[in-house]
């Protein structure tokens, strides 16, 4: 079974290999090395001042920035499920909330975020994801961060990453907190999540907010590199070999160009056979499709050709499918993917079956991938 679901994603072998040996404990210098060389290799990922590791799910490192990094009122961005919590998570946790709601298929506007934070003074932290994957939307993270941080550089601008990091190159430089979660494009099971911190963020977290999510604790101690409680060990021995095949190998930039060429040649064929792409603004980390056969698709996409897509959740529910594309995806898996969806649709009577799909994706990737070789 292919495993093209947004998370969890499938895990190479020799990541599965590298964290198959015997089990270390975590106050040893044996583990302190692997887990220093993890940070600095994330710190190349990052682009930030600091990164930190939490044994938790993306959830918690959401929880994590909102609790230390929100003090008053937080301005959170709805165009999905992961919007939605945020916002969730501050009135949880004893703050006010101001939402910006959308479709799940609209991002954010520059102009509309600036409106909110001059109508609302008090707030003093944003919190947006830059890929949404609840319904595959891109918001144009980096242009909303600039514009709030002319208007007030200490408003803490949170961006969730946790299906971007790994994906496409992130503009940091109006960032304060950038989130990321192992099940994604780090390729590695769920349980481990990271934020990359601005020297501003580290400035207001102070003596940081909470107990286990508490990251002045955990600043102080993986500066040293420990943590300050138990380690998620075997995913940061994953997460040093991941990271450390595609550093020592191509490098992240290669990683960033395939996965776009490998999005873009994905939706191309799609729609060439008469599908409809979803969100207004694709982002490059899944094509998500919105059609009234989403559930029959899915289910002959597994039962028939052995692919495992993902679909819509609450009021997009068996109107979507959404098909993952981060990672290392090998290619010919992908045109195996695109060439099933086609023969899905011939199975329901939509379309004869021709081979458009699969001309389209090679055509669109390898042409693409021609032109920079030849530049």
């Amino acid at each position: 079974m292919l495993l093209f679901t947004p998370g969890p994603t499938a895990v190479p072998e020799f990541v599965r290999v590298a964290m198959a040996g015997e089990t270390i404990h975590h106050r040893t210098a044996e583990f302190e090395e692997i887990f220093g060389e993890t940070r600095e290799l994330l710190f190349k990922l990052f682009a930030t001042d600091e990164v930190i590791m939490l044994a938790s799910s993306g959830t918690g490192a959401m929880e994590s920035a909102v609790v230390n990094l929100c003090h008053d009122t937080l301005l959170s961005i709805n165009s999905g499920k992961f919007g939605e919590r945020f916002g969730k998570i501050a009135v949880a946790s004893g703050l006010k909330n101001i939402e910006i709601k959308h479709d799940w298929d609209t991002p954010a506007s520059v102009d509309e975020v600036v409106e909110a934070i001059k109508a609302n003074p008090q707030i003093d932290a944003i919190a947006i994801q830059i890929s949404e994957s609840a319904g595959g939307l891109r918001h144009p993270v980096e242009e909303i961060a600039k514009a709030v941080k002319e208007i007030n550089p200490d408003i803490m601008v949170i961006a969730d990453g946790i299906t971007a990091v790994g994906v496409e190159r992130i503009a940091v430089e109006h960032i304060d907190c950038l989130i990321a979660g192992s099940q994604k494009a780090l390729m590695l099971p769920p349980g481990l999540s990271i934020l990359g911190l601005s020297s501003r963020a580290i400035e207001k977290i102070g003596q940081g907010k909470g107990y286990y999510l508490n990251l002045a604790s955990e600043i102080k101690k993986q500066s040293q590199n420990t943590t300050a409680y138990t380690a998620a060990t075997t995913l940061i021995i994953g997460l040093r070999a991941i990271l450390r095949h595609i550093d020592e190998g191509d490098g992240f930039g290669k990683l960033y160009c395939d996965t776009a060429r490998r999005a873009k040649a994905t939706r191309f064929a799609l729609e060439a056979i008469g599908l409809h792409s979803y969100p207004t603004a694709p982002a490059r980390s899944m094509t998500t499709i919105d059609d009234n056969d989403a559930s029959e698709i899915r289910s002959l996409l597994k039962s028939d050709f052995g692919v495992n897509v993902a679909g819509g959740q609450d009021h997009l529910k068996g109107k979507i499918f959404r098909i993952n594309q981060m990672g290392l995806i090998p290619i010919n898996e992908m045109v195996w993917v695109v060439n099933a969806v086609e023969l899905a649709l011939a199975k329901i009577g939509r379309r004869e079956f021709d081979g458009t799909a699969s001309r389209i994706f090679n055509e669109t990737y390898f042409k693409t991938m021609l032109n920079r070789e030849q530049k």
